[in-house]
């Protein structure tokens, strides 16, 4: 996304109850791969920009790509109230009309498909994450998406004599916290939420604002009013977490917190949410398994395990760590090695790369020593570098670090195993040797891979690679641990139907489970209305009970 001389800096107010107000100042945003080429200079530009000391000649700097409006803490009061009032009357549109909402926004999506990848990519998403992030949003809204959760929605019968309606209500006005290394794919949880008839109140992260100021003012915005919402049931703020949570937490007029970030944070937000009658729906941290059995297809396998280092491993759903079955260890490993090593970093626009530079830079170099003093044995990377790929001690990027375990247990107490990684880092763990000859050693190898998955404090996706039916179904029958289990795909893929977000454990909270935002953001209420010609009402006959005497039984 690049500005020609002259042309008008996107800009993008605060937007409350659908209607555009100024801030108290803006934040702008520069094109990531200038920053990483002149960062100094970009980041001197964009700091007297921000803060109000910028010369003329500033405000059409080609280099920038936006700005956004920083709301203020009246701002984030008003926006609940205008939601609450505009709440009822939406949730009053029909389900369907809603829903065309929703097919209306997926065709649009369609129709500017480059432009929305142009806006992630000058936010710092390379080309080829932006066309994930794109497939992504596009199955989230796919209409077989929908039909599937409109079945869920709503269902309608007949027992004994009467009506009977099982309908999911919306909950009312819904806070959405978008997270920071994905702020436009998680903030897209919100188009189902407001079909679901929720109002929705969406912070923009102050860091990342541009993608999901975007989304709600270009995309979504519109077509709410052209498919019959009253103003007040979308606000777009931008300011600090914090002091925004806070806000959303003391308010009667907030329902529902849904909340992207750390499982810590995560945690104590839940804890607040009960506190102060809030229904928490947490998207938290993920330590995903990738497990490979001895008849996978290893190339393939190899290449969903590549994926760990999409966005620079700064994707939860990435897989963080291999499972391999020992006697095709050796050959996936060194198929792995190589894809790793001939990863390059660049700016974002160049296709073939897929890197980013990492946020937790020390961290990871605290988790790849921790690693090696365990036992592990490093294959490749660990270095920083610049945009450009030389060594440099400042340097932004790391080159993706692939390591090797060998034996479970080992690999169980290691931070690099056990703890999310939120970088380029990937552990390939190899237990002892199991007989070729021996089946009863392999079914106990099975029973220890699918252990090991379920023993995972996180639960976001894991997957499997493996042709023998009995080897995938005892995956899929017995792994409890996430909200998405994949077989011979790829580990991050998205499909139609099948939930994006939500698990288990420390990815999603003691209320985890697959996210459908249509459903998390509402509730089931049973209905039963009486014909009239039923008659007084029969408990037993109900329950499709009839006494003895009743059925002509001989000892009545």
């Amino acid at each position: 996304m690049t500005r020609s001389p002259g042309e008008q800096l996107p800009t993008y107010p605060v937007l409350l109850g659908g209607v555009p107000e100024p801030g108290e100042g803006w934040v702008h945003w520069p094109r990531s791969s200038a920053m990483l080429q002149e960062t100094y200079e970009v980041l001197a530009l964009k700091a007297r920009l921000d803060h109000h000391r910028a010369a003329p000649e500033d405000h059409t700097d080609p280099r920038l790509v936006g700005r956004v409006a920083r709301s203020t803490g009246t701002q984030a009061v008003a926006a609940l109230a205008l939601a609450r009032a505009a709440q009822p009357a939406w949730a009053r549109v029909p389900l369907e009309r809603r829903l065309d909402f929703v097919r209306a926004f997926h065709d649009l999506l369609r129709d500017r498909a480059a432009e929305f990848s142009a806006v992630l990519v000058s936010e710092g998403h390379p080309v080829r994450v932006a066309d994930w992030a794109l497939s992504a949003a596009l199955n989230l809204t796919h209409p077989d998406t929908l039909d599937h959760a409109r079945a869920a929605m709503v269902w309608e019968g007949e027992q004994a004599g009467r009506r009977v309606r099982l309908v999911r209500k919306p909950d009312g006005v819904v806070c959405l916290d978008p997270a920071r290394n994905a702020p436009v794919l998680t903030a897209l949880a919100g188009v189902p939420t407001l079909a679901a008839g929720n109002a929705l109140v969406v912070n923009a992260p102050p860091s990342v604002p541009l993608s999901v100021a975007y989304l709600f003012h270009e995309l979504v915005a519109p077509l709410l009013a052209e498919y019959g919402a009253p103003p007040g049931t979308l606000s777009v703020l931008c300011a600090p977490a914090r002091p925004v949570l806070r806000t959303w937490l003391a308010s009667p007029d907030c329902d529902d917190i849904f909340f992207f970030g750390g499982s810590s944070q995560g945690a104590e937000l839940t804890r607040s949410c009960l506190e102060h009658g809030k229904k928490p729906v947490m998207e938290l941290a993920g330590n995903d398994a990738l497990v490979v059995w001895r008849d996978a297809d290893l190339p393939q396998a190899a290449d969903a395990a590549l994926e760990r280092y999409q966005g620079s491993g700064q994707l939860c759903l990435a897989p963080k760590f291999a499972l391999v079955h020992p006697a095709v260890a050796e050959e996936f490993t060194e198929l792995l090695r190589s894809r790793v090593a001939a990863l390059r970093v660049g700016p974002p626009e160049d296709p073939e790369v897929v890197l980013t530079p990492v946020v937790k830079r020390s961290e990871c170099k605290d988790v790849l020593d921790d690693a090696v003093a365990g036992g592990a044995e490093l294959l490749c990377g660990g270095e920083l570098v610049d945009v450009r790929d030389r060594p440099s001690l400042r340097g932004p990027f790391i080159r993706p670090v692939l390591l090797r375990v060998r034996g479970l247990r080992e690999a169980a107490v290691m931070r690099a195993v056990a703890e999310e990684t939120f970088f380029p880092l990937m552990c390939v763990i190899v237990p002892e040797s199991v007989s070729a000859a021996q089946p009863a050693a392999d079914r106990r190898l099975l029973e220890a891979f699918i252990s090991f998955v379920n023993a995972n404090r996180y639960g976001l996706r894991n997957s499997l690679w493996a042709r023998d039916p009995y080897v995938v179904d005892r995956f899929t029958d017995e792994v409890t641990n996430g909200g998405v289990l994949k077989v011979n795909d790829s580990h991050i893929g998205t499909l139609p139907v099948l939930p994006i977000i939500g698990g288990t454990g420390l990815s999603g909270g003691v209320f985890g489970e697959a996210n459908i935002p249509l459903l998390r953001t509402t509730r089931l209420q049973g209905i039963s209305i009486g014909t009239g010609g039923a008659g007084h009402f029969d408990h037993l006959a109900a329950a499709g009970f009839h006494r003895a005497a009743d059925r002509g039984h001989p000892c009545a």
